[in-house]
C-alpha cells in the first residue's frame, strides 16, 4: 500500500479518552458493535452513525489524553477507522493505536486548519506526505518494526497469530 484516500472526520485539541469513549460504558458495553455505536457520541453525536470503513479522525494536539482506556482506540477500530492523523498524541493513546492496528501519523499544526470534515485527505506512505485542499505535508517514517506490527493488523492481531 502506498497511496490511500479517505474522507476526514477533524476535531481540534485536547480530546481524551472520555470523548472519545465514555467511562460510563467501560464495564457495561463488550460488544465491538456496541462499543463502536458510543464512538465520540459526547464531541460528535453523528460520528458513529455516519462514520465509514477507511475515515481517518484529523485532530490537533493532545488527541488522547486521560485514561489508558483501550475502549478509546478500538470504539474507532470498531467504526473502521485505520489512520489518525493529529499534531501530537497521548504517549499511551499513540502506542494503543499501534497495538490495534491504527496508523498514527504526527502532523505539522497547519494541516488540521486547512482541513474540514467531509474533505478528502491523500496519504502517500511511499513519498512521506499527507495531502489535502492542494496543500501537501511531509509526515515522519515509522520504524520498520512499528510498519510491520500495522501491517499485521496490530500488535494484539500480530501476536494472535503466532500464537496460533
Amino acid at each position: 500500500m502506498t497511496t490511500t484516500t479517505h474522507r476526514a472526520w477533524v476535531y481540534g485539541d485536547n480530546v481524551n479518552t472520555d470523548v472519545i469513549f465514555p467511562g460510563k460504558y467501560t464495564y457495561t458495553v463488550r460488544e465491538p458493535e456496541q462499543i463502536a455505536r458510543h464512538a465520540l457520541e459526547d464531541l460528535d453525536a453523528d460520528f458513529a452513525s455516519n462514520v465509514q470503513s477507511g475515515d481517518v479522525i484529523v485532530a490537533g494536539r493532545n488527541w488522547g489524553c486521560g485514561s489508558s482506556r483501550e475502549q478509546a482506540v478500538t470504539a474507532l477500530k470498531y467504526c473502521g477507522v485505520r489512520v489518525i492523523i493529529a499534531q501530537a498524541f497521548s504517549g499511551l493513546y499513540f502506542r494503543n493505536c499501534i497495538n490495534q492496528g491504527i496508523h498514527p501519523i504526527l502532523c505539522p499544526p497547519d494541516f488540521n486548519k486547512s482541513i474540514k470534515t467531509g474533505d478528502t485527505v491523500l496519504i502517500d506512505y511511499a513519498k512521506g506526505v499527507i495531502s489535502a485542499n492542494g496543500e501537501t505535508f511531509n509526515i515522519p517514517p515509522l520504524s520498520p518494526t512499528v510498519r510491520h506490527i500495522l501491517s499485521a493488523g496490530g500488535l494484539v492481531a500480530m501476536l494472535k497469530a503466532r500464537s496460533g
